[in-house]
């Protein structure tokens, strides 16, 4: 065999999926968000929770949204094909199948629900295999290609961390947890709206009904407004709560403060405006809607510890 025809036989050959591969399936930077935020869940609620409980919980949450996510990029491999910063990823590179990626999200799901379900209660595993199926058959395969408040819907499936965390710890729901989902969902759409109105291309190309695709830029202006509005006052609410005190208020101060003022910088802008600074407002607005969650699920953390439960409350 001539050394040409070897090299294009290597050439066809597929690629191997090693470990970092099927790590990143689970989308760790996203993984992250969920684990931080269920953590915050866990901690703030008002019970004393074992040690080994409380880290079982948290390993069988992070696995089932990672788990979500790989059924995700299952489902996605055509998206993630079209878009640039998404087609190193695993299967569009060639290096996992969607078979695989099928195989190996739908077992974490499983494995994930059933063992936060032995680790804690039924109600905590209940809300993880929802978040998973919400995510993934509701947001994913029926919603995201349909409607341009994709965005809006599947923050939902992103907000539950903090109330799985809760219910693991309490077997309720209550208010403080629901506000903890109430400020990720409506974070999340002038978060990612921000990051659509410098990234719309990516969009157009995989052909993503997103609000800057679908109704233009200048009703995605006023979308992030009214959003960061109705979420300024959900956080500054949030403050008189059971998760509130005087260290979250003065963080949701500041925060909403800044995260206002982006809004309204965005919302006054043209389209001309923005191209002539290369987007700096709206760059601006999203590495700040970065810090913002972090900074308001660090001081709802903050006041459990102060009020006695977190790491001090634990038995």
């Amino acid at each position: 065999m001539s050394d040409a025809s070897l090299n294009t036989d290597n050439a066809a050959l597929p690629l191997e999926a090693g470990f970092g591969d099927f790590f990143a399936l689970l989308k760790p930077r996203v993984m992250t968000l969920v684990v931080f935020t269920a953590v915050v869940g866990l901690l703030a609620a008002p019970v004393a929770v074992h040690p080994v409980v409380a880290l079982a919980a948290i390993l069988f949450i992070a696995v089932g949204g990672g788990a979500a996510g790989a059924l995700n990029m299952w489902w996605e491999a055509d998206i993630d094909a079209a878009m640039k910063r998404t087609r190193k990823r695993p299967i569009p590179a060639g290096r996992v199948t969607r078979e695989e990626a099928f195989a190996f999200g739908i077992t974490l799901a499983a494995f994930s629900v059933v063992m936060l379900a032995l680790a804690t209660n039924f109600l905590a595993a209940g809300l993880l295999a929802f978040t998973i199926f919400f995510y993934v058959v509701i947001y994913t395969i029926g919603l995201k290609r349909w409607t341009p408040q994709n965005i809006v819907i599947g923050g939902a499936a992103g907000a539950f961390p903090p109330m799985i965390g809760w219910a693991a710890a309490t077997g309720t729901i209550s208010i403080e947890s629901v506000m903890m989902f109430a400020l990720i969902f409506m974070w999340t759409p002038p978060h990612f709206w921000a990051l659509a109105l410098f990234m719309r291309g990516d969009y157009d190309t995989a052909g993503v009904p997103m609000l800057t695709v679908t109704h233009g830029r200048r009703a995605t202006r006023v979308h992030i407004l009214v959003y960061t509005v109705l979420l300024a006052a959900l956080a500054l609410g949030a403050a008189f709560t059971g998760i509130g005190g005087p260290v979250y208020l003065g963080v949701a101060v500041v925060f909403n403060a800044l995260f206002l003022r982006d809004a309204v910088a965005i919302w006054r802008r043209d389209e001309a405006q923005a191209e002539a600074d290369n987007y700096r407002v709206e760059k601006r607005a999203f590495r700040l809607s970065l810090w913002y969650l972090f900074a308001h699920f660090t001081a709802i953390l903050a006041e459990a510890v102060l009020s006695g439960f977190g790491l001090g409350g634990w038995a």
